[in-house]
């Protein structure tokens, strides 16, 4: 018994040992060996010596891609306060989106009331919950995107101006609203304008009698 006792303490004793060991086997072969070797970097780490190791990355984006927001680019910078040049300038900036799909449509409703109506109200007119007729919290009611004289006419380009920037007293929704979605809610916004506006030259029709 003692005799199997010993034996079975020394062969503990030596798996502990090699267990311990810092001799490092190496298979003959590794099925993936970037899974088995790690070649993870921390974020800042140093990377001028990765070719030595047989890595080759070149921290750029593979061919072909794009920055998220540079499918509908803004080149047009923020005005320093107290000038207007830039917010002038954008007058000329053209919509990349002339029209909405049904589901398009539906989404841009969807991120106007979200982010817009609040303040400009669901019907475009102003009287959101913030001024409700005046007993809200805004003392003046926002602008009237419909009937406003200056809103009704204002460029899409600054239209973009204002809501990546902000305006007045509005301030900017670039953190809510990508630069698609923000020409997409633009666009009804605008559709709503000429929605309006082909109703008014309707009721403007003199209606003449028939004798």
């Amino acid at each position: 018994m003692m005799n199997k006792l010993s034996i079975i303490t020394v062969l503990s004793a030596a798996a502990v040992i090699v267990s311990c060991s810092d001799i490092k086997r190496k298979p003959g072969s590794v099925y993936i060996p970037d899974m088995a070797y790690s070649r993870a970097y921390e974020t800042y780490a140093d990377q001028s010596n990765l070719a030595e190791k047989g890595i080759h990355y070149t921290s750029m984006p593979v061919t072909g891609t794009i920055s998220r927001e540079e499918e509908v680019p803004f080149a047009i910078a923020k005005d320093a306060p107290g000038d207007t040049t830039n917010y002038v300038a954008s007058k000329q900036v053209k919509s990349p989106i002339n029209s909405l799909s049904a589901k398009d449509e539906a989404e841009a409703e969807r991120l106007y009331l979200i982010n817009c109506g609040i303040c400009h109200g669901t019907q475009l007119n102003g009287n959101g919950p913030l001024y409700k007729d005046g007993t809200g919290p805004y003392p003046v009611a926002p602008r009237n995107l419909i009937a406003d004289p200056i809103v009704s006419v204002m460029t899409e380009g600054q239209m973009f101006y204002s809501v990546a920037y902000g305006r007045n007293l509005m301030g900017a929704y670039a953190s809510q609203l990508s630069r698609k979605q923000r020409w997409q809610v633009i666009r009804y916004i605008k559709n709503k304008q000429l929605l309006a506006k082909a109703g008014a030259a309707v009721t403007a029709v003199p209606v003449v009698a028939v004798k």
